[in-house]
């Protein structure tokens, strides 16, 4: 009997994922800048499970019979919410899984900014069918942006909210939750100093992105975006927001036009060639990268250097 004991931990052991502990928390995070801040929460107690492949876009997709699994089986589900991953709404409800289900939407205390409705981003009544946007029943503002993790102020807000989750349904692991908490926090300030002084040559220089995805990188550094190619990403904007968006770039000498990995719609190369714009990529998802700790930070380098490349070559127009 002691033996056959013994055989059934070996054999737990061998079974269970490396870097993972025994009875620790099975999590799954839909988004990979997002489940790279918990993996670094939980290093060395265990390893999160990411949702979605780099070919499946938040907005609209179906989910495998694995990853259905993925969610029957977690203890915790963290994902943005309805409002940004619109395809995921139907499926996540907070009775249909045995784990909670946890909308980073709601981090108390998170620094949440309005879509943007003036020239150069949308058409007045465009907005109120943008696929971000997130009615907030508490705020006078009805409409908010909800790529929240481009903020490394909000990211540090997401990952203290998220250290208490993960400790009140873990308790056994407290002290390494809160020391992975402790030095995440640290390198999230590091990166923020960094990025700050790599931006301060570039901040004030105009440009355009390819959908509205950046605001809150642009807000927290100051940067100069003065429009979007689309409305939204998966939806061409019409003749109309084109001309208008063709105005702003040459009133305020935009330099730059971002395009991003996963569309390559000819409209931006035409605005390039006839407008004489310098071009780059961003990536607001990661979706090139590696999933792991080290995506978010990964990511947020990335659109440092690609905007200040682009617009450096600039300088001198």
């Amino acid at each position: 009997m002691r033996k056959s004991r013994l055989y059934l931990v070996v054999a737990l052991l061998l079974l269970s994922p490396p870097g993972t502990s025994l009875g620790a928390l099975n999590v799954v995070v839909s988004l990979k800048p997002i489940h790279s801040l918990v993996a670094a929460l939980m290093q060395g107690v265990a390893e999160p499970k990411l949702l979605l492949t780099d070919a499946q876009s938040p907005h609209s997709m179906t989910l495998r019979p694995s990853q259905m699994r993925m969610l029957n089986d977690a203890d915790l589900i963290v994902w943005i919410g309805p409002a940004l991953e619109s395809s995921l709404a139907q499926i996540l409800k907070p009775d249909r899984y045995r784990g909670e289900l946890v909308s980073l939407i709601h981090t108390p205390n998170l620094h949440l900014l309005p879509i943007r409705e003036h020239e150069g981003w949308r058409s007045h009544g465009e907005a109120h069918h943008h696929h971000h946007a997130h009615p907030d029943p508490d705020s006078d503002t009805p409409i908010h942006d909800t790529h929240i993790w481009l903020s490394p102020e909000n990211a540090a807000r997401m990952v203290r909210y998220l250290t208490r989750i993960v400790i009140g349904l873990d308790q056994s692991h407290r002290e390494q939750y809160t020391q992975n908490s402790q030095a995440l926090l640290a390198r999230l300030q590091t990166l923020e100093g960094q990025i700050r002084a790599e931006l301060e040559a570039v901040k004030n220089r105009p440009y355009v992105v390819f959908h509205d995805a950046y605001q809150y990188f642009e807000a927290h550094y100051g940067l100069n975006a003065v429009g979007s190619v689309n409305i939204d990403p998966d939806r061409l904007s019409g003749p109309r927001h084109i001309h208008r968006l063709q105005e702003t770039i040459r009133r305020t000498n935009a330099r730059c036009l971002f395009s991003e990995p996963q569309f390559e719609p000819k409209l931006v190369r035409t605005l390039v060639d006839e407008l004489g714009l310098g071009s780059g990529e961003l990536d607001p998802l990661g979706k090139q990268l590696a999933a792991g700790p080290d995506s978010y930070f990964s990511l947020m380098k990335g659109l440092t250097d690609n905007l200040i490349g682009c617009l450096s070559r600039g300088m001198n127009r």
